[in-house]
């Protein structure tokens, strides 16, 4: 006889009965029906005595060992589930990634086919990620206007009035509201948006920090899981979600911190780089920099100088980080006092910037390309140590101009490089960059360059004038995979891609 069938529980299929004691001897025995292999029912021993084994229990009663194994096997099945699923979650390193699959793995523990988490702002900025599964923005909206009750507090974070009953903070433990429309006292905002949604049924879980030795345990968000029916996740999917939770909050945290320390490096190091470009009679300038994803070291700059001259330069120094922001910034101050008192010879500039980086880094060392421009005379007067040549547009011309072969600051006794004169003809464009967008293409060097010259060779004549559309020409061309020109792409999929910088100047 068939074990009956146990009802539904949210959605979800119940577990399979363990087989009764009768099947399972059956089963050991090599027979369905009889523990003897004739067939035959013999409730005696080979001596004809009564058999000193237990009698059979009726069918459909398990036995106590059968009980514990199938206990024993939903636990192994259970914890192994989990395993896979926060190691899944763990694999993520992007906030976002995190919390996709957050809501991915906690719609299977609880059988829910959507759902949303939400985190609390994190800093004074006001944000909240919010990432949502089977739910549109508009949903999203919707669901933005439930009220909250009067006790609940509205800086608790976004979707107060469909979060205000969580548990309290680490009480390890969910929310479940089996059937919404039927509660009593219902706001009818908010039984209009479950109908409008078409949702009867929700289960949340707090996301909370563990308590440690630094820190009190502390609420970083919420994540809730949407029934199209009245429906609750039983006991067991409760307790595999909660645990799972748990695991995710610390993960999201370590996330949100990581997140939090690269856009202050990111906000540090576009402090110490030019807020504005200068505007100097006979030049036009732009500029495009790509931070890489660990921060890196690159640097430009354009400074007037006296008598309407004009200094621009573009740099990079080892390393990546903090340090090598700190260090950026000092480079790059000590270059433009170094361009103020001589900046007419760049090869003094240079050499004083060399001297000044062996005393204060001596571990470090670094590129640097400078050039002196006298816009009224046409005449542009450049050195490089170590750094990437520059190329300049023309109508009749597209060539890299030939700094000679120097080494990087830092790296010889004593350093020392020609300095090189060009006259850009009027509706010329000098290009100056780091080494970054190069290396970013993934190519070998001597295909990123060819890769370089050609993308500068087939700037639209009707935006040759104009020195905001050559540098989006240029970086589209190079790195295809830069869209919009918000993300650089990265070869090396490691994350530790450099930084670009794509410096502009158009003689009128």
């Amino acid at each position: 006889m068939n074990a009956p069938h146990l009802p539904k529980v949210a959605g979800i299929d119940p577990p399979v009965p363990a087989p009764t004691l009768s099947s399972a001897s059956g089963t050991a025995s090599g027979t369905p029906d009889s523990p003897t292999s004739t067939g035959t029912s013999d409730p005696t021993g080979p001596s004809g005595e009564d058999s000193p084994s237990a009698p059979m229990p009726p069918s459909g009663l398990q036995a106590p060992h059968l009980l514990v194994q199938d206990r024993l096997a939903r636990w192994v099945s259970d914890l192994t589930s989990l395993q896979e699923l926060t190691e899944r979650l763990s694999r993520t390193t992007g906030l976002e990634d995190a919390l996709h699959e957050l809501l991915r793995a906690g719609a299977t523990l609880v059988g829910a086919g959507r759902g949303l988490v939400t985190l609390h702002p994190v800093d004074d900025s006001g944000r909240a990620p919010t990432i949502a599964l089977g739910l549109g923005h508009a949903d999203l909206g919707h669901l933005e206007t439930i009220p909250h009750a009067p006790a609940a507090s509205a800086a608790s974070g976004p979707y107060t009035g469909l979060l205000e009953d969580l548990p309290p903070v680490g009480a390890r433990s969910g929310t479940a509201r089996p059937d919404i429309p039927a509660e009593e006292g219902l706001d009818p905002l908010h039984r209009e948006v479950t109908s409008r949604l078409g949702y009867a049924a929700s289960y949340a879980v707090p996301l909370d920090t563990a308590a440690s030795a630094d820190a009190a345990a502390r609420r970083i968000g919420a994540a809730i899981w949407l029934y199209d029916e009245p429906a609750e996740p039983d006991e067991r999917r409760r307790h595999l979600a909660c645990l799972y939770a748990a695991h995710a909050a610390e993960h999201l945290a370590r996330l949100l911190e990581l997140d939090r320390a690269r856009e202050a490096l990111a906000t540090l190091r576009e402090e110490l780089l030019p807020t504005r470009l200068p505007r100097v009679p006979g030049v036009r300038l732009a500029v495009r920099h790509r931070t890489g994803p660990r921060g890196g070291g690159d640097w430009y700059d354009a400074l007037p100088l006296p008598e309407g001259a004009l200094g621009l330069a573009v740099g990079g120094i080892t390393g990546s980080g903090p340090g090598a922001v700190a260090a950026t910034g000092r480079l790059r101050a000590s270059l433009r006092a170094y361009a103020v008192m001589e900046g007419e010879d760049p090869v003094a500039v240079l050499s004083d910037l060399e001297l000044l980086l062996r005393l204060t880094e001596p571990t470090r060392s670094a590129t640097a390309l400078f050039a002196y421009c006298e816009p009224a005379a046409r005449k542009v007067v450049l050195a490089a140590a170590g750094h990437c040549a520059p190329l300049i547009i023309g109508d009749r011309r597209t060539e890299y101009v030939d700094t000679s072969l120097s080494a990087p600051l830092n790296m010889l006794t004593c350093w020392e490089a020609p300095s090189v004169e060009i006259e850009p003809a009027p509706g010329e464009t000098l290009l100056l960059y780091s080494d970054g967008l190069l290396h970013r293409t993934g190519d070998a060097m001597d295909r990123a360059f060819a890769r370089l010259h050609a993308a500068a060779a087939t700037v639209p004549r009707d935006a040759r004038r104009d020195p905001e559309a050559v540098a989006d020409h240029v970086l589209r061309a190079v790195l295809p995979d830069d869209g919009d020109g918000t993300k650089v792409p990265d070869p090396s999929g490691d994350g530790t891609g450099e930084d670009v910088v794509l410096l502009v100047a158009h003689f009128e």
